[in-house]
């Protein structure tokens, strides 16, 4: 048997979501190291693929994508921990979390880990413009989408803090949590009209302001 299989734990399932079989794999590949042994002990394979598949789940009904054809075609997911010095981050359908970052966390791990698949698989499942839509606006819908799902931690700016609407994370997410209480739905249209390009003035179609007033008026609450 190969020395890469012996050192990683890789669990495989397929599970039906509203039609639709999705396979997702956990793989720790930093077995051994503080981090990967702590992911073991402390999440372990079967908390994170219960995640997987509630995340999946939850951003499907806050994109609003009823349908397989609403959706990115993706057929599985892959999460890997890594023994790496980066938080996470996402490539098309794969997840890495960082070993490192694990062995770091302080409070409730399991709430921050859960904190960081429900980001990172808004990354798998949302619409980005053709490649047009600002990163700061995509990670920061990523990060209502964790908001909206319980799992902001308590080191976030607060509401109003920030520079830009499209400054990204928690700044952008209070901003779009504002923008939805104006119109329900607001963040699965926004996606919705993501799917083939991007405009700032898609903003302005859904509510009736520009984003730069939007900011303007959200700002004027926490002065």
């Amino acid at each position: 048997m190969h020395m890469r299989t012996l050192l990683s734990v890789s669990t495989l399932v397929a599970i039906l979501l509203a039609g639709e079989a999705v396979e997702y794999t956990v793989t720790n590949t930093a077995t051994g190291t503080p981090g990967g042994l702590r992911f073991e002990n402390e999440i372990g394979t079967s908390f994170a693929m219960g995640v997987l598949t509630t995340a999946t789940q939850f951003i499907w009904t806050t994109f609003e994508e009823t349908s397989p054809t609403d959706r990115k075609d993706f057929g599985s997911v892959s999460l890997f921990i890594d023994d790496d010095v980066f938080t996470a981050y996402t490539i098309n359908n794969e997840i890495h979390v960082s070993g490192q970052y694990i062995e770091a966390t302080s409070g409730d791990l399991r709430a921050e880990f859960a904190g960081v698949l429900y980001h990172e698989m808004t990354h798998v499942w949302q619409w980005n413009g053709n490649g047009q839509t600002p990163t700061g606006l995509l990670e920061g819908i990523a990060d209502y989408v964790r908001l909206s799902g319980g799992y902001a931690p308590s080191h976030w700016v607060k509401r109003g803090e920030g520079n830009s609407w499209d400054q990204g994370y928690a700044v952008t997410a209070w901003f779009l949590e504002y923008c939805s209480g104006l119109r329900h739905g607001f963040v699965a249209d926004l996606n919705r009209m993501m799917k083939t390009s991007y405009s700032e003035d898609y903003f302005a179609q859904l509510v009736g302001k520009s984003v730069d007033q939007l900011w303007d008026d959200y700002k004027a609450m926490y002065p």
